[in-house]
């Protein structure tokens, strides 16, 4: 395992916690969910012998901390957050893998910074603007749902919600025997706690120009799970995306986690894309 050089930087409205390892181009991952910079480990320890992996808590999770807990998050915040972190780390364009909601971040983060990510692989972006518009409001309603799920029964009840709407499946797994498991610890209960409450609401209040990106010189790679159904919610995001920016939707491993589920696959689909670009 390469070490990790972790660091804090102070953003506007919060502290940032961020991790660097690995040799070559920048990649930075954003990840999906409550996922944190720890999340995506056995991921990031399959890519750091070829490239400088970014990982990093996104404001409100874990480490990252914020000022003023009571003013909540939008996507664009974690698009700038990620704009000074990259502009912290290179002067150069680098790579990114957004997942879930990590995505969405990508895209604003090519519109609002352009030229700043060269190649954003989103990976089933959990954005309703996308879709069509009697799609998007149905989508947009079992958002809200959701988190009356939440405020009313809990995380253990609604963690159940949220894998059957983006259809995530826990028998589905790689045969590794040494994957890190991720149980609910006090910690990421919290995570996912803020993930439902204010990220569910950024992502109803988004305002992302979803046309826009036909423009944007960032190249943007859609993708989805192999296992994800057709018809859920992620995967017709990932649908959408793919003829708006007229790209054929690239298949990984797995499905909507399949970047914990199957790090070695879909590591080796990463660099597959990635050296295509």
């Amino acid at each position: 395992m390469i070490d990790a050089m972790t660091g804090m930087l102070h953003v506007p409205g919060a502290r940032l916690y961020y991790e660097v390892r690995g040799t070559g181009p920048l990649l930075l991952i954003s990840q999906s969910g409550e996922g944190d910079a720890g999340r995506s480990v056995d991921l990031v320890d399959r890519l750091v012998e070829d490239h400088t992996v970014v990982t990093y808590d996104r404001r409100g999770l874990s480490r990252s901390t914020l000022d003023d807990p009571s003013q909540g998050v939008t996507l664009e915040a974690h698009a700038d957050d990620v704009h000074r972190l990259l502009t912290s780390l290179t002067d150069e364009p680098a790579l990114m893998l957004g997942c879930s909601l990590g995505a969405v971040i990508g895209f604003h983060l090519a519109l609002r910074h352009p030229g700043q990510v060269s190649t954003l692989i989103a990976h089933e972006p959990v954005a309703p603007r996308l879709l069509p518009d009697a799609e998007r409001t149905h989508h947009e309603q079992e958002l809200r749902e959701m988190q009356e799920v939440y405020r009313r029964d809990g995380v253990p009840a609604v963690v159940t919600v949220v894998a059957k709407l983006l259809g995530i499946s826990l028998a589905d797994q790689e045969t590794e025997p040494d994957l890190t498991q991720h149980p609910f610890t006090p910690e990421r209960t919290a995570n996912f706690e803020f993930f439902v409450e204010h990220d569910f609401t950024a992502i109803l209040d988004d305002t992302l120009d979803v046309a826009a990106l036909k423009n944007t010189p960032t190249r943007i790679i859609p993708a989805a799970g192999r296992t994800t159904p057709r018809t859920v919610f992620d995967y017709r995001c990932a649908q959408e995306l793919a003829d708006l920016v007229g790209a054929g939707l690239e298949t990984f491993p797995g499905g909507h986690n399949g970047n914990l589920t199957h790090p070695r696959a879909y590591a080796a689909r990463v660099r597959e894309l990635l050296g295509d670009a």
